[in-house]
């Protein structure tokens, strides 16, 4: 048994956050059928790399899923499509607003085939208001909603997350209101409708740099990887390398200044906590830069594991995928290589059955389930 088992999901959704959701839901147990355009998913082109004609892009965001290709323009498509949601306990969609309606797949069209349907709306900017309309992009989104302009070098020009955060804590977004939806639905038997929208979750996600904002109506300064609210706590040079070092109490503070043999920083009074620490950051980065340029990157682990202080090495991609920690998050279906949900559940741990489908590869098997002639 798997916590979703006997949960059908429809995917009317393409690119990340859509099938980040569907996604996430299949490896909990449900049922999910992706429902393509005849060409296919965007990302099944996002390459290289590729493997035996499958994108890695396509890969991450769609195993578990079974695949059906339908053109929902032409009306032969809709007994299937409405079969499809007679039966399922849940629609993803991400088209542009207003686009979903057009092609007869909108909320309201689809609770007439479904009452108890809960439909899950992810979009760029919101379902109504101003900029309702616009498509939504997770590079743009992370521009207009703040994070760039956190991120990067001081002074220099802002960066992109190396990884398409908007997108990635949409979908993840997604899939929590859906399960408190289901949970909402077996209590009342009600569905209901979930607008969700990138810009909205990277906003949330600017996190104590928002609260600080609205706390003080003073903009966030972009720090480079320094910390706004804890010092020390941010990335320095060994002689031979760089590492992080997180510093994020007062207790750390005393065990730092222990392992560098400084006691006498702990009475300093530009030191002695945080909140002097932040004033005077200047001054302390110049002394600790000095002290940690002198050695190399294992003498700093050796110490800094021997102080219970938290540090890390700047790992590669490659390198964190091959870390120690990561074993547990290797799994292969079928020859494909991923990586597994973080999610860990005892009694109902996520499931890996299905390597991302092929377009359309399952038509006949979906279409029988149905009682639908191929």
């Amino acid at each position: 048994m798997r916590a979703l088992a006997g949960i059908r999901v429809v995917e009317l959704a393409r690119v990340l956050a859509g099938p980040w959701c569907g996604m996430t839901l299949a490896d909990l147990g449900a049922n999910v059928i992706k429902i393509e355009p005849p060409e296919g998913d965007d990302t099944r082109g996002w390459g290289p790399p590729f493997q035996g004609g499958l994108s890695a892009y396509f890969a991450c965001c769609n195993r578990n899923k079974r695949s059906i290709a339908l053109d929902l323009r032409d009306p032969a498509t809709r007994p299937t499509l409405e079969a499809l949601v007679q039966q399922a306990d849940i629609v993803i969609e991400n088209y542009r607003t207003g686009g979903a309606e057009k092609l007869g797949v909108g909320y309201e069209q689809l609770r007439a085939l479904n009452p108890r349907l809960i439909y899950c709306s992810i979009s760029g900017y919101g379902r109504d208001g101003p900029q309702a309309d616009r498509p939504g992009y997770d590079f743009a989104i992370q521009a207009e909603a703040g994070l760039m302009a956190l991120t990067g070098p001081v002074g220099g020009e802002p960066f992109r997350v190396g990884t398409p955060v908007a997108d990635i804590t949409a979908g993840n977004n997604a899939a929590m209101a859906v399960l408190a939806a289901l949970f909402h639905r077996e209590r009342t038997g009600e569905g209901q409708k979930i607008e969700i929208s990138l810009f909205d979750s990277q906003l949330q996600l600017l996190a104590n740099s928002a609260s600080g904002t609205l706390f003080t109506g003073e903009d966030a300064k972009r720090l480079g990887n320094q910390h706004p609210n804890i010092v020390p706590y941010q990335v320095f040079a060994a002689s031979d390398a760089h590492f992080v070092l997180a510093v994020a109490s007062e207790t750390l503070w005393r065990k730092l200044c222990v392992a560098l043999d400084v006691s006498e920083w702990l009475v300093d009074p530009r030191f002695v906590n945080n909140a002097a620490r932040v004033g005077n950051r200047e001054e302390l980065i110049v002394l600790l830069s000095a002290r940690f340029a002198s050695q190399p990157l294992a003498h700093w682990q050796e110490v800094f594991a021997k102080a219970q202080i938290p540090m890390a090495a700047i790992n590669t991609v490659k390198q964190a995928i091959e870390h120690p920690v990561a074993e547990r998050m290797h799994i292969e279906i079928e020859g494909v290589a991923m990586l597994a949900s973080p999610l860990r559940l005892s009694a109902t741990p996520p499931r890996y059955q299905l390597p991302p489908p092929k377009l359309d590869a399952h038509r006949a098997e979906i279409l029988a389930e149905l009682g639908l002639a191929p």
